[in-house]
């Protein structure tokens, strides 16, 4: 098999390009054979005219010219023309063959260069072919993956109905939930408000028995000294020296250090106590909030933390309940979360620059917040989402309520001026413009009183009622921090502190104006300080993570 085939292939294929290489110059090759027999034609003619040439012009050399007749001469003379037509044609036919020649070199020269372009479309058509079947494999490739992702987008259709479906039904639990929670949070603020009525009645009649007994020691002293006429005037001026210094709370100046620990891995920023119990909330540049507990004597136990945040906390504020605790961030943002299961529930965004300060407003769904975007927003929880927003034309870095209801709003600026609002108009009702740009304010109990934090390192005591600064404090030692230093009054309105730059927190009398303490503890500067409601204790924190805790626990 191997001996033949190949030969006979390979002659086929020869016979087969022969056919078909000679078939369009068949004509050429014909024409060409027939000019070669006439050119062999006249080659013997011409031969056999020559001989015959020969002879006449032997034929008439023998015989002489004398006996050349009249008939001779013009056969010559006609074998001469015949020959000279022969040579003529014979010249035409040599010509006509080289051109002949040339013609069939110039088509095999054509014959040559088609070849080539027949094999250049051959490799090309061989290429495409490739091409053509790599491409329809790559499309089936195509054809199957378009059907699995179709059957896959199909499940996912179907998946994604069922997750609406079931979020759809969390989602109305949850709604009923709040419901819930809501109702509960209206009756514990029912409860708390009817507990503070009794305790300002408890207070009230401790005051009056207190009263009444330094009465009566006077009198007493007054009857003793019977002599001295003058003395029933000193007694009422002593007795309204008592009452104006009786404090609402009893409440003693903290001078030892209760407990110190480190409460953040860096700056600590915010520090705020609950209003119900002895949790301390701290806030730091480590993006969390944290909880602390401190009820048990001589020991601080971390509660929790409350994260979220994507930036440094700057602020930290309880509701009236102790229930809900909101937090400003660096990230634009404020969050609000639950204390007793430390989840987040919202997340307040909207402004365009850090928010350094965060307030409930009047009640635990409503928030307003202060930012470096020169506005302040007030926020619906129930809602979620910004109520109204006012344009304060300088970055806020602290603000207050005024009252419970939450209609006024004050907000301390980068510009030196304290502005007051009243939520039910646009434009600020009213301001005061201090020295300083304002780090931070706060409200007494009976809401007459401001304190502002101011950079120029005082601190200055406004009546609201009479909307003036009555009283300013400051020492030599006394620096201000940093820009979010925060000052506090304490729990009776008698006392206010405020953290300094060399680390010390400083305790002013606010009737007499009078330094009453110099806590130094920290090593680095103190951002924040917060009186507890009740046991006044104070807590301070500073720019190097530690927190200390003043007082008698």
């Amino acid at each position: 098999m191997e001996g033949g085939e190949w030969r006979n292939s390979i002659i086929n294929q020869l016979q087969a390009r022969n056919k078909y290489q000679t078939a369009a110059f068949q004509d050429v090759i014909t024409f060409q054979s027939r000019l070669f027999d006439n050119v062999n034609t006249l080659k013997n003619e011409n031969l056999q005219l020559t001989l015959v040439n020969e002879r006449i012009r032997f034929s008439t050399s023998d015989n002489g010219l004398s006996s050349a007749g009249g008939g001779s001469n013009e056969r010559v003379q006609a074998l001469e023309q015949k020959i000279l037509v022969q040579q003529e044609e014979l010249t035409n036919l040599h010509r006509r063959r080289g051109e002949s020649a040339q013609q069939i070199i110039n088509l095999n020269a054509k014959v040559h260069d088609l070849e080539k372009q027949l094999q250049a479309k051959d490799l090309v058509i061989s290429e495409n072919t490739a091409l053509i079947a790599s491409l329809r494999a790559e499309i089936q490739l195509y054809e199957n993956n378009m059907t699995e992702l179709e059957g896959l987008n199909t499940v996912l259709r179907d998946e994604h109905q069922a997750l609406q479906i079931a979020f759809a039904a969390i989602e109305e639990k949850l709604r009923k939930a709040q419901d819930e929670n809501r109702t509960l949070v209206e009756r514990l603020i029912k409860y708390k408000s009817k507990d503070a009525d009794k305790m300002n009645e408890e207070n009230e009649h401790f005051l009056k028995k207190k009263s009444d007994r330094v009465r009566r020691e006077l009198e007493e002293a007054a009857r003793e000294g019977g002599s001295r006429g003058s003395i029933g005037s000193a007694g009422s001026s002593a007795e309204d020296k008592i009452l104006d210094s009786m404090p609402y709370y009893a409440t003693t100046l903290p001078t030892k250090v209760a407990l110190r620990f480190d409460a953040h891995e860096g700056d600590v920023n915010a520090v705020k106590w609950s209003p119900t119990e002895r949790t301390l909330a701290t806030g730091g540049a480590d993006r969390k909030v944290k909880l602390w507990d401190v009820s048990k004597m001589g020991t601080v136990e971390n509660k929790g933390t409350l994260v979220g945040s994507n930036a440094g906390v700057m602020s930290v504020d309880f509701d009236s309940t102790g229930a809900y605790l909101v937090g400003a961030s660096n990230d634009f943002a404020s969050r609000v979360w639950t204390v007793a299961d430390q989840r987040l529930r919202h997340t307040l965004t909207g402004h365009s620059a850090k928010v350094m300060a965060a307030k409930f407003l009047g009640e635990p769904t409503k928030v307003i917040t202060g930012s470096h975007d020169r506005t302040l927003k007030i926020w619906d929880l129930r809602s979620k989402m910004c109520t109204e927003t006012k344009f304060a034309g300088s970055s806020c870095n602290d603000l207050v309520t005024s009252d419970s209801a939450g209609s006024t709003i004050i907000s301390g600026h980068f510009d030196k001026t304290i502005r007051f609002w009243d939520i039910r108009t646009e434009m600020s009702a009213n301001h005061i413009v201090l020295q300083g740009k304002i780090t931070s304010l706060d409200l007494s109990r009976d809401s007459n009183y401001l304190l502002a934090c101011v950079r120029d390192d005082t601190i200055q005591l406004i009546d609201l009622r009479q909307n003036t600064i009555v009283r300013t404090f400051s020492h030599e030692a006394f620096k201000v921090g940093c820009d979010w230093s925060r000052a506090a009054f304490g729990p009776a309105g008698r006392l206010l502190a405020v953290g300094a730059a060399d680390g010390a927190a400083y305790v002013w009398n606010t009737h007499s104006g009078k330094l009453e303490a110099t806590l130094k503890d920290h090593s680095a500067a103190v951002t924040a300080v917060s009186w507890h409601p009740q046991s006044g204790l104070l807590a301070s924190v500073d720019r190097g993570k530690r927190a200390v805790i003043w007082g008698d626990l």
